[in-house]
């Protein structure tokens, strides 16, 4: 009888702990409780914007949890341009990727707070959005994520996350704009770099005279120098840049989004200045491998690679017809192409010439900003 007794307890304890577990699960479950459950992510709460694509770029990709819209795209211009995230109000995003300069700067290696050298040249921001990873290592994963590294630099930004919250915090008009666009009072660093990335998704290059004499179909949109040296470009044979530089059926890139070792940096000994990639992956394949730029809009945006060594489009082109540095990680893509004619190389860069296009308006600095810094 005790036995049955004990059994019948048990029974009806463990039904009781299922019930209570079943609803806190539930509950769990329905988002009643917050404190049981991860806070929801902030969305914006403005009018969707649609980031058109122009002629020979693909869909922009957007991740979910940071729909572009209008107001989260002028707040993360306003931000670009605005040194209030430097530690000492004198470093923007602007100051090394400026829109002059075809969202660069003519620096071999880039200036921060106090005068500080970086050590590699800076990236474009130009068509970043169709960029697998950010930065020449690919060491952030997302706009979102690169946008929140120089600002904790302490070579560019030299601040803080906290800091820059801070001080976003205590103005008022930044109050109001975060309000107006993400629907809170709180000012977050995620908020500030997913601002920031929104706006930097609208920094696109397309519509060039190659697209619009490759995608468009106008046989009369690029010269005869330049179709010349299309051909020369993606011909493997000849130049074969399209192998790292890609063009498709519907779209180019221009790039591959992956990361090579064309010898940059590499001494007589092949010795390797900088380890590029392999920081970051530590795979042995990886040594001294830098991602590959797009290479629109690649005629104002001089110095080129990622350590700024080549003063013009020309000299670059020149590391190619070389051969590139001998090391012993050289990416087995690159080999001389000093068979190419002058008159080849010219056509070459005629090509890369008719990849310079309009960017888009309203891209530059706002107009507060631009009357602040007169």
């Amino acid at each position: 009888m005790r036995t049955r007794i004990l059994n019948a307890l048990v029974l009806i304890v463990t039904a009781v702990l299922v019930v209570v577990l079943s609803d806190r699960i539930a509950v769990r479950a329905s988002g009643k409780s917050a404190a049981d459950q991860p806070p929801a992510a902030v969305m914006p709460i403005g009018k969707p914007l649609q980031i058109k694509a122009p002629l020979g770029l693909p869909p922009v990709p957007i991740p979910p949890d940071n729909p572009p819209t209008a107001e989260t795209v002028a707040l993360g211009r306003q931000l670009y341009y605005d040194p209030v995230l430097s530690a000492d109000n004198t470093i923007s995003c602007a100051s090394c990727h400026s829109p002059d300069t075809g969202f660069t700067d003519r620096n071999k290696v880039s200036n921060g707070v106090g005068g500080k050298k970086g050590t590699r040249h800076s990236p474009t921001v130009i068509n970043s959005a169709y960029n697998t990873l950010q930065f020449w290592d690919g060491r952030a994963p997302s706009l979102e994520e690169q946008a929140k590294g120089p600002i904790a630099n302490p070579v560019e930004m030299a601040s803080s996350h906290a800091d820059v919250v801070k001080r976003l915090q205590a103005d008022q008009r930044y109050v109001a704009l975060f309000k107006q666009a993400w629907g809170t009072d709180q000012i977050t660093i995620d908020l500030v770099a997913k601002s920031i990335a929104s706006f930097e998704r609208t920094v696109l290059c397309g519509n060039s005279p190659f697209d619009r004499y490759y995608y468009g179909h106008d046989k009369n949109a690029i010269s005869a120098s330049a179709k010349r040296g299309l051909k020369l470009f993606m011909n493997p044979k000849k130049g074969d840049c399209a192998v790292c530089h890609t063009i498709g059926k519907d779209y180019a890139l221009f790039t591959d989004n992956k990361f090579h070792n064309l010898g940059i940096g590499a001494d007589a000994d092949g010795n390797l200045s900088d380890l590029g990639r392999f920081v970051e992956s530590k795979k042995d394949a990886d040594m001294g491998a830098f991602k590959t730029p797009t290479l629109r809009d690649i005629a104002q945006r001089a110095p080129y690679f990622h350590d700024g060594s080549f003063p013009s489009v020309r000299d670059a082109l020149g590391h190619y017809v070389g051969g590139g540095n001998m090391n012993k990680h050289l990416d087995k893509e690159i080999h001389a192409l000093d068979f190419l004619s002058f008159d080849e190389r010219d056509d070459i860069l005629a090509f890369l010439d008719s990849l310079t296009a309009k960017l888009p308006d309203n891209i530059g600095p706002p107009a507060e900003t631009a009357k602040a810094s007169k």
